[in-house]
């Protein structure tokens, strides 16, 4: 594992922060303040464990056994929810904010999905060892024995039921299982070398992620489609620049929700990456954008439909 041809065959990519591309795009991330902030503060004890007894020094003196107990935490966070509800785009972005509050480098690795293999036996696994291995070997060269961190490292695992399936399913093939194997051998090496290393795990899918791998999370962290106050406030700030006043983006909000015909309403990608740029597109290149001409092209947007987790 030291070239970087090993390294392109694992991860997709590998980004570091900080990084003002990724703050821009957490910072238009609207309605997920408590996932941020919780996502944040986990990242940050695993990059920085000494600013937790730094706190208890102000506060607890004496809390060594609760402290042990929070820094002690399995190193894996799991991020679940609806399609389109910011899953993907918080996990690719809050290393910014870790690297910013911790004042450290930040490198984020997100698992390719080659990792899956091609089928052929053995690989997959092997493919998912070499991944930790990689990043435990990473974690070591930052490790910091005050208990702080030269850097931390984040790998991300999207579509995360695809690679860490339960094997309790009778159906599910033993070098599938096998891969899951790996995956909590990986989670366990880190865990135990207490190293600044976190997994990130997206997916639609929870109740499908494997017994094992749920118990081992720090976190799981749910996320939903927007309500009517977050909706508001994804179009508040776009459309005041058109001249939509809180009236008329309050018609857009009760449109873009549950409505007659459907038990669901847009997502947040639906309302940044569909609606807002269909109605700029709806008036280019021969008019203004319109409130009225807005409505019609948000009853004409069909939003995504739910994942149905059966």
């Amino acid at each position: 594992m030291n070239g970087t041809t090993d390294r392109a065959a694992l991860f997709e990519r590998s980004v570091s922060f900080p990084d003002f591309e990724a703050r821009d795009r957490y910072q238009r991330l609207i309605g997920l303040e408590f996932q941020k902030d919780r996502l944040a503060k986990t990242l940050g004890l695993l990059v920085n464990e000494s600013a937790l007894s730094r706190w208890a020094d102000r506060f607890h003196k004496e809390a060594d056994q609760v402290l042990d107990v929070v820094l002690r935490r399995p190193p894996l966070v799991v991020l679940a929810g609806d399609v389109g509800s910011g899953k993907t785009e918080l996990a690719e972005t809050i290393g910014d904010t870790v690297a910013r509050q911790e004042d450290v480098d930040v490198q984020l690795l997100p698992l390719s999905l080659s990792t899956r293999g091609q089928g052929r036996v053995g690989e997959m696994t092997q493919l998912i060892s070499s991944a930790f291995e990689y990043v435990v070997e990473e974690g070591r060269r930052l490790k910091s024995e005050s208990g702080g961190a030269r850097g931390g490292i984040i790998l991300l695992v999207d579509e995360a039921d695809a690679l860490a399936q339960s094997r309790e399913n009778s159906q599910m093939h033993h070098e599938d299982k096998a891969g899951v194997n790996a995956f909590i051998r990986g989670i366990d090496r880190v865990a135990t070398g207490r190293l600044p290393v976190a997994v990130v795990m997206c997916t639609n899918r929870l109740g499908a992620l494997d017994p094992a791998i749920k118990r081992r999370c720090a976190e799981i962290l749910t996320f939903s489609r927007p309500d009517e106050n977050q909706r508001f406030n994804a179009l508040k700030g776009p459309l005041a620049e058109l001249g939509f006043n809180d009236g008329d983006i309050q018609k857009l909000v009760k449109i873009t929700g549950p409505c007659e015909g459907r038990d669901f309403g847009y997502t947040f990608s639906d309302l940044t990456q569909r609606l807002i740029p269909s109605i700029i597109l709806d008036a280019y290149p021969n008019s203004a954008v319109s409130p009225s001409r807005a409505l019609e092209v948000a009853r004409l947007t069909i939003p995504t439909s739910p994942f149905r987790d059966e």
